[in-house]
């Protein structure tokens, strides 16, 4: 477990010292409501803004998001803990963005471990589903071998968690790609079995580390530091059924886990040009 009281900057990270500006879901939501809760500037600063002052208390054990949103959320919740209006806060780091972004604004952070117990975290999608709440992270450029799998265990770890989109990401049809971590071994059959399950509707590539992309991941393909791989799923017409391919994906031999998150309750903060909105799902019927 980690002390709320003995804090340490998190040597898991390498951080620098320069800061870096197929239908519905099988499962139907029982409830969902949605709430405009503030107006709204700068669009993402004030959700952020209000996800930290909202839903993080002193003492509290906060999962760090990835991504524009997450890093302005990080960054206010530095102040907050300079000014004295927060405290005792531990931050948990999902990826070197985060940890950087946690280390400028003075931001303790620790590691996150099996078994921890995260009170709130928050983080960025890439597209959220209208409704189901079901979303994609993963699309951004991983840096230093990480991988998002670190992002999808400290959101399941949480006793509340929230997404930060903007409203255009809060959308009802999914396009684009589904990133997909799998073993090194044998990756061009665990590739094949992922193109043959999605035939005429996706094209599979291998993320490259560097250089020019291509379907086996150019010159040099990405591996994380735990020695896998990432594909990219690119769907060239809407995702009709994101649960659907979630579970599909998983059942592939080799795959390590995929970039939707499906089945863990959350809630959205939806920046928007004049307000800020909340949707709230509350459970899910299976």
């Amino acid at each position: 477990m980690i002390s709320r009281t003995s804090i340490y900057i998190s040597s898991k990270w390498n951080i620098p010292f320069v800061r870096r500006n197929i239908r519905h879901c099988q499962g139907q939501l029982s409830k969902s409501r949605m709430v405009c809760v503030a107006e709204s500037g700068t669009e993402f600063f004030q959700a952020a803004k209000l996800t930290v002052d909202r839903y993080v208390k002193n003492g509290m054990v906060v999962g760090l998001g990835s991504g524009a949103a997450s890093g302005i959320a990080i960054q206010h919740l530095g102040k907050r803990l300079k000014d004295g209006s927060l405290r005792d806060i531990v931050g948990i780091p999902s990826s070197t963005f985060s940890a950087t972004e946690a280390a400028n604004a003075g931001v303790p952070l620790n590691n996150y471990e099996d078994g921890i117990q995260i009170d709130f975290a928050f983080n960025d999608a890439n597209v959220m589903e209208e409704g189901s709440l079901m979303a994609v992270i993963g699309r951004r450029k991983l840096e230093g071998g990480e991988s998002f799998v670190e992002e999808k265990m400290i959101a399941a770890s949480a006793d509340k968690f929230a997404f930060i989109v903007a409203e255009e990401q809060y959308t009802k049809e999914i396009y684009g790609s589904i990133p997909v971590v799998i073993n090194c071994g044998n990756w061009l059959l665990t590739a094949e079995e992922i193109d043959d399950l999605f035939l005429g509707d996706a094209e599979v590539w291998r993320r490259p580390a560097f250089g020019n992309a291509d379907p086996l991941g150019g010159d040099f393909p990405l591996v994380t530091t735990d020695g896998h791989h990432v594909l990219d799923v690119i769907f060239t017409s809407p995702i009709l059924d994101l649960g659907e391919v979630a579970e599909s994906i998983t059942k592939v031999a080799g795959v390590v886990d995929h970039g939707i998150i499906h089945d863990i309750p959350c809630f959205a903060v939806i920046a928007s040009k004049n307000q800020v909105k909340l949707v709230d799902k509350t459970s899910v019927i299976s």
